[in-house]
């Protein structure tokens, strides 16, 4: 049976529970939604609305901490914004989002559902306590959704305004908007362009009519090559496009058809999602994973690795398990995620991690409209008295290091939380450097073979000197990346 990351999620946050491990798990890379926001790899607290007794936390739960807890963070450069409007709800999606109608191209200043909550959202901005006096800028601002291009250009500098005002943006941050085919055109992006916006994520998904219409996804395959062309006249350098995989009924053609059309388009970044069937979504009443017309975990595995093949191939650095680009265009705003530094998260259902801790709001307007009203009257506990947990920390290193072509930095990782927990793993993670899952790195970036790695785990001093980072292989390691990273979980916290 195989073992969703949810539970192993659930099991990591609450360490005193029996870990309980299987042989065989799904792909890490496809408990991604389609369009992800934060990480959806932690158990995430829900803020509470006044100074009522707050339920149990995970790091309450936690065990005894025998790690050393690392130094206070610096404050959040990074925020993400929500902005849930869309034309309809996807099959595939379980996001909070706020569904305006199909017909909804291009939205009017006046629509009451979007300037209500813009403001609304920016009210939530406002109150929100800054971590210092000295709070560093922004360096990052992605605007998800929902489709952000929905909402419009106007509203949006509101949004970016308040940012400014409350937090200063730096000279050079990086703007990311999600946008989808049909909701934008010539004149709407380059008012964007305009405000900031100088990144965009454009959810293509397919380049097949019928797997479009089958996901539910409002746009046509015109409006794809239209949008494509929208961005390229507008002089956009900075620019990715979303694809799906293994959806219902698609075949490996297709998804060759889909990798070859996105590399002739050009963008410089590329993120490829593996679908995951959610509950009480449209898909999750239709279809049950592994089974026709899903493809099998095999199958998924196959466009995996033809994702990572033919994107490698035509020059894209995949940097991380869902993520390719081009030399020097990582995504700055996700890259806060995998390196596990701290970021705001504003609007709808939208979680934060700061000052160690992470947290989110409603995912339903009415609840999100009385968190926003009881923060400003001072009634929101975004901390409450939860202890930190080391391991807890320590673990959400590991599990976002290795999402990694980088992966894990030993030197750093050592000076936190000691060189026996290093030791631990490499013992652990032996059998799979044998295997070719786990890769061993000098400081130079050379690969340790499994034989010195042998030699090298006889002295605790030549493991300090030999070894700088572990990374999953790619793609085999990645694609047994829960294994791996529950793995360590299991010595992290036993």
């Amino acid at each position: 049976m195989l073992l969703a990351l949810a539970a192993i999620v659930t099991q990591h946050n609450r360490v005193s529970h029996t870990m309980m491990l299987k042989s065989t798990f799904t792909p890490l890379f496809s408990i991604f939604p389609a369009k992800p926001r934060t990480p959806k790899l932690f158990h995430y607290r829900t803020i509470t609305n006044t100074f009522t007794p707050n339920p149990p936390s995970v790091r309450q739960n936690a065990s005894s901490n025998t790690l050393t807890i690392p130094p206070p963070q610096l404050p959040p450069t990074s925020a993400y914004i929500h902005l849930p409007f869309c034309r309809k709800r996807c099959h595939y999606c379980d996001f909070p989002i706020v569904a305006l109608g199909s017909s909804s191209n291009q939205t009017n200043d006046e629509d009451p559902r979007i300037l209500n909550y813009v403001q609304l959202l920016c009210r939530e901005i406002n109150a929100t306590k800054l971590e210092s006096n000295t709070n560093p800028p922004l360096k990052t601002v992605f605007f998800g959704g929902g489709t952000p291009s929905l909402v419009p250009p106007r509203l949006v500098s509101s949004v970016l305004e308040v940012l400014r005002l409350k937090f200063r943006l730096s000279s050079n941050t990086e703007i990311s908007m999600e946008m989808d085919p049909g909701t934008f055109d010539s004149k709407k992006l380059k008012e964007l362009i305009g405000l900031g916006v100088n990144r965009v994520s454009l959810g293509v998904q397919a380049f097949q009519q019928d797997l479009l219409k089958a996901c539910g996804r409002a746009h046509g395959l015109e409006e794809v090559y239209e949008a494509i062309e929208i961005v390229g006249s507008c002089g956009v350098e900075n620019w990715s496009m979303d694809l799906i995989s293994s959806l219902p009924n698609q075949t490996p053609e297709m998804w060759e058809e889909s990798l070859r059309l996105t590399i002739e388009a050009q963008p410089t970044h590329v993120s490829v999602y593996d679908l995951q069937v959610e509950q009480g979504t449209k898909f999750g009443i239709l279809y049950t994973p592994g089974e026709f017309p899903l493809p099998s975990e095999t199958q998924s595995a196959d466009f995996y690795k033809m994702a990572s093949r033919m994107l490698s191939d035509a020059g894209y650095n995949h940097y991380e398990i869902s993520s390719y680009c081009k030399s020097g265009f990582e995504c700055k705003h996700n890259l806060t995620y995998w390196k596990n530094k701290p970021f705001y998260g504003f609007g709808l259902g939208s979680a934060s991690y700061v000052g160690g801790l992470r947290f989110s709001r409603p995912r339903k307007i009415k609840e999100y409209m009385g968190y926003v009203e009881n923060l400003e009257n001072g009634l929101v506990d975004c901390r409450g008295n939860d202890p930190i947990d080391a391991k807890d920390m320590a673990m959400d290193v590991v599990m976002l290091s290795l999402r990694t072509a980088r992966g894990l930095d030993l030197k750093s990782f050592r000076e936190v939380y000691g060189g026996s927990l290093v030791f631990s793993l490499f013992k652990a993670y032996k059998p799979y450097v044998e295997s070719g899952h786990v890769v061993c790195l000098d400081e130079h970036g050379t690969a340790v073979s499994a034989d010195e790695l042998n030699t090298v785990l006889l002295d605790v001093d030549k493991i300090r000197r030999r070894l700088a980072y572990i990374r999953l292989s790619d793609p085999d390691g990645f694609l047994l990346s829960n294994e791996l990273i529950s793995l360590a979980f299991g010595v992290i916290a036993p």
